[in-house]
């Protein structure tokens, strides 16, 4: 199939487009490089990139545990807690955009490391800090560097790794890093949490001096061009866009629509607006608009708002409720949640032979529904005033790290296969960017539909929690179109 012709015209885009409705659903044929060994210079770039992933899963994971606690010592309500989490969203995902491009442009190597420095300073200050809003300050500005190494990250390894068995294969193990880092989070977070929450922020730091060292040495250059052909305008009004639309959901419940909230949705939709308008016109776009013609890459992007949107409520909202209305501590609240990435650490692995067997459509598909019943079970029974962890609790977070597990690997390579090589790091950002944005946006719908009552019982987050599996509901709905529109394809040609 002739993918690169992603790069020209929107005929050829067209013409992609129906060759993937009428093959996705199909388990792709192996790539030559099947049998391929991979050396240990291979193994090295692969090695350094998962640590990137594992940095970002270590520090969602034990933020999250470490909330209540901040709140506690610096006097934030759920509002401002969910800024120190959305803080970082957004840093991240209104740049990711311009980070995969600075990383096809200005090269991977040098991004990578111009980043992972930022990550950690910013890591750092967020320990030193007595003030909220200088947290949440540092918490943006630590986003934005991780919005220039994960694409950067990513677009390595597609870049590296041959389109098929072989970067499917890689995408699996990638995973695993992030497994590894997000169940790892939670077990130092609640161990450091019961210290001092600062320790929480202050450990990346050595992680980050790692990673730095490592890709030094692994990463190989590549070749950059000139800082004028990226799009600063655009990612300037993407992120001033987001931020605008975000304070609006968070504040509007809280205020009603006042002049200062419908200024901020006017500015919102005014940036976001310009954003899309300036897309279509600039010679050198942040986001070349005729990718989304391509409905493949449109449902994997969805399925990535979908995933992130409701799994970091719902990690949200879980520690919220087991540690401020159940008593639990940070330590057990960790150990609790970890099963989920055990889980993805052990089946990820396994994730590329899947796609390669069955295709990237129905392992989603698959995904989905597993998230779909995890939030379901524990709205019918996490609210137990006396709850039995192995059967109230366990199973939904099985769940989870199943859905996890088959569903974060199909999405990266159904998003990112075809794209050529020069737009990889555009593709890579594109995904991530919806998680992230996705995130956001349910994180801030959720916080603000829990803050107005009083968290006694569960009753205070069945709101937060009936949105979230609504969120993943839309996405399993929006993954399974595929099989109306062949249908609908196969019913015409009869």
């Amino acid at each position: 199939m002739a993918f690169n012709a992603l790069t020209s015209n929107a005929q050829a885009c067209t013409l992609i487009d129906v060759t993937l409705t009428q093959t996705d659903l199909t388990p792709p044929t192996a790539s030559p490089s099947t049998n391929r060994r991979w050396g240990l210079k291979l193994w090295a770039i692969l090695f350094v990139a998962g640590l990137a992933m594992f940095l970002d899963a270590l520090d969602v994971s034990m933020v999250g545990v470490a909330l209540p606690s901040i709140g506690a010592e610096l006097g934030l309500d759920t509002i401002s807690l969910q800024w120190i989490v959305n803080g970082y969203i957004l840093g991240y995902g209104g740049l990711l955009l311009l980070g995969g491009r600075a990383s096809d442009l200005l090269g991977r190597r040098r991004v990578f490391l111009a980043a992972l420095v930022v990550f950690g300073i910013a890591s750092l200050v967020g320990g030193i800090v007595d003030d909220g809003a200088l947290l949440i300050a540092s918490r943006v500005v630590k986003g934005i560097a991780a919005a220039f190494t994960a694409p950067a990250a990513l677009s390595i390894i597609t870049t590296t790794f041959k389109q098929g068995h072989d970067r499917n294969r890689a995408l699996s193990i990638f995973t695993v890093f992030g497994a590894t880092g997000y169940a790892s989070g939670l077990i130092m977070s609640g161990l450091l949490t019961g210290i001092d929450w600062r320790l929480t922020f202050f450990a990346p730091v050595v992680a980050v001096a790692v990673v730095l060292v490592a890709a030094f040495i692994v990463v190989p250059k590549t070749q950059e061009t000139e800082r004028g052909r990226i799009d600063f305008a655009g990612a300037a009004m993407l992120t001033g866009g987001m931020l605008a639309a975000v304070y609006t959901i968070v504040t509007a419940p809280e205020t009603g629509f006042t002049g200062g909230v419908i200024v901020t949705l006017v500015v919102a939709v005014v940036l976001l607006g310009a954003f899309f308008l300036t897309e279509s016109k600039v010679r050198h776009p942040l986001v070349r608009l005729s990718i989304f013609k391509v409905t493949s890459i449109v449902r994997a992007n969805l399925a990535a708002m979908a995933i992130f949107g409701s799994y970091i409520s719902f990690q949200t909202i879980v520690s919220l409720y087991l540690q401020n209305t159940l008593g639990w501590a940070p330590l057990q609240m960790a150990l609790a949640l970890a099963p989920a990435g055990i889980i993805v650490a052990i089946l990820s692995p396994f994730a590329g032979r899947f796609i390669d067997r069955f295709g990237t459509t129905p392992m989603i598909i698959v995904s989905m529904a597993s998230f779909v019943l995890g939030y379901l079970w524990f709205i019918l029974r996490g609210g137990s005033p006396d709850p039995a962890y192995f059967v109230d609790y366990l199973p939904s977070f099985l769940l989870l790290g199943l859905g996890f597990a088959i569903g974060f690997s199909a999405v990266m390579v159904q998003a990112t296969e075809g794209i050529a090589d020069e737009e990889q790091g555009l593709a890579s950002g594109l995904v991530q960017t919806s998680g992230q944005i996705g995130g956001a946006i349910v994180l801030a719908i959720a916080t603000s539909l829990i803050s107005a009552t009083t968290a006694t019982s569960i009753a205070a987050y069945r709101p937060g929690l009936y949105l979230v599996i609504a969120v993943a509901v839309i996405g399993l709905l929006a993954s399974t179109s595929v099989l109306l529109t062949r249908r609908r394809t196969v019913d015409a040609s009869i």
